[in-house]
């Protein structure tokens, strides 16, 4: 695979992270690093976030847990992990010899789970940043999501900073009417950095058994069906907050990537792409620098926000 063209520079300053580019693989969809390996040179990617994490061990939801659309694909794997510790004593060590950022993603079902889980991760060596995932049920709240709730929301996120010093990203759920004020809590609360969007619930039907294609009915869904929608929660949540941005959603090339961070997304995640591409992320930052050579950028922090909207 041929090298990103020198003469563009790649790196990116994303709130206290610095990245080599501003490709980051998407949390799910990469597994912990290692089982890509064979596949993409993971020292050219600008940071891999970790399959999401739990304070114990998870089974997840039983199959069938992934089902291919037209344009995507609709996952209801249940979170299924590690665990803290697993990951710690097991995966962090290939990872940390690597060189490249590692985000850890994590989750609980009560704002105490939030609090242990980053607590032990803020001990564990190498972790460049925590990614919180909020779309997970509060178990205490009779199962309403905290990425759906504000007032939850600002809990979790100073929960986790208490915590922790490690820089916070907060992943943001679509699943809501308006996703500004949810941004905003985030941000008063303590997050460094926003990443979004999250997967869009949905559901196949098997038409020959007339039965649901999921074990669990509903998924998420993702790929490219869904990037309209991410660019603009992406674009709003751009205008109300004053904190980095990493866009995330659908993203298929390097095209789909640009489009977000012409915005003003900072970086990107890309996810549903790897299963059918594992190399997609060096090849997608590879697509940035040839897209912005050719027209002259010699960097893409000149290109990132240039986005107009009108005449």
């Amino acid at each position: 695979m041929p090298a990103i063209p020198s003469r563009v520079d790649l790196s990116v300053r994303v709130g206290p992270l610095e990245l080599r580019n501003p490709v980051i693989t998407a949390s799910g969809t990469f597994g912990y690093g290692e089982e890509f390996a064979p596949f993409a040179d993971l020292r050219r990617i600008g940071a891999i976030v970790v399959k999401g994490l739990s304070l114990q061990p998870r089974d997840g939801n039983p199959p069938p847990r992934i089902v291919e659309t037209r344009a995507g694909m609709i996952n209801a794997i249940g979170l299924q992990n590690v665990g803290v510790a697993a990951f710690a004593r097991e995966k962090m060590p290939f990872l940390r010899d690597l060189g490249t950022p590692v985000i850890v993603n994590f989750f609980g079902n009560t704002v105490e789970e939030y609090e242990a889980c980053a607590s032990e991760l803020d001990r564990v060596e190498g972790i460049a940043a925590l990614e919180v995932n909020v779309s997970c049920p509060n178990v205490k709240a009779g199962g309403i999501a905290f990425g759906t709730d504000p007032g939850l929301l600002g809990r979790v996120v100073e929960g986790v900073r208490r915590a922790t010093d490690l820089p916070l990203i907060v992943k943001l759920s679509p699943n809501v009417a308006d996703v500004r004020p949810l941004a905003e809590a985030a941000v008063a609360a303590g997050a460094d950095i926003l990443s979004l969007i999250n997967t869009i619930p949905a559901m196949a039907v098997d038409l020959e058994s007339r039965r649901p294609a999921l074990a669990n009915v509903t998924g998420g869904l993702s790929g490219p069906a869904i990037k309209p929608v991410a660019l603009r929660l992406a674009w709003e949540v751009l205008q109300a907050v004053d904190a980095p941005v990493i866009g995330m959603g659908g993203i298929w090339d390097a095209r789909d990537a640009l489009e977000f961070l012409c915005l003003g997304c900072r970086a990107v995640q890309v996810g549903t792409v790897n299963f059918v591409r594992p190399w997609a992320a060096v090849e997608i930052a590879d697509g940035i620098a040839r897209y912005l050579g050719e027209r002259g950028y010699a960097g893409v922090g000149e290109f990132i926000g240039t986005f107009r909207v009108g005449p």
